[in-house]
């Protein structure tokens, strides 16, 4: 007498095969990018570098001469460093003295963003 297999039902046939995808075919390589010199210095903005007149008020802060905005900036951030009149709290702050208060249009105290917009009104 033969033993017979015991089969637990499920058939080989039940679920199809997974047919592997179709390789594709490798990009071309690209040629490699040409390579920007470190040593090549950004050229200033031609529009910041013009020299501005400042207006009287502006005048007793940073001087009478004709001066690029980004030197307007400098002289008054040094101006207001050597006076000490950045808010002690909030250094964004600007506390305006006399000269200063002439420059932000009577205003005690502005930011300091503000105070960009308010001295290129100055600038001619």
């Amino acid at each position: 007498m033969a033993v017979k297999k015991k089969t637990t039902g499920k058939t080989a046939s039940a679920k199809p095969a997974k047919k592997a995808p179709a390789k594709k075919a490798a990009p071309a390589k690209k040629a490699p990018a040409a390579k920007k010199t470190a040593s090549k210095k950004r050229a200033p903005n031609p529009a910041f570098m013009k020299a501005m007149k400042p207006s009287p008020a502006l005048a007793k802060v940073v001087g009478d001469k004709g001066l690029p905005r980004t030197e307007v900036m400098k002289k008054l951030w040094a101006y207001i460093k050597k006076n000490k009149l950045q808010d002690e709290e909030n250094k964004r702050n600007i506390n305006a003295d006399a000269n200063l208060a002439a420059v932000f249009g009577g205003k005690k105290q502005v930011s300091m963003f503000e105070m960009t917009k308010l001295v290129n009104k100055h600038l001619s």
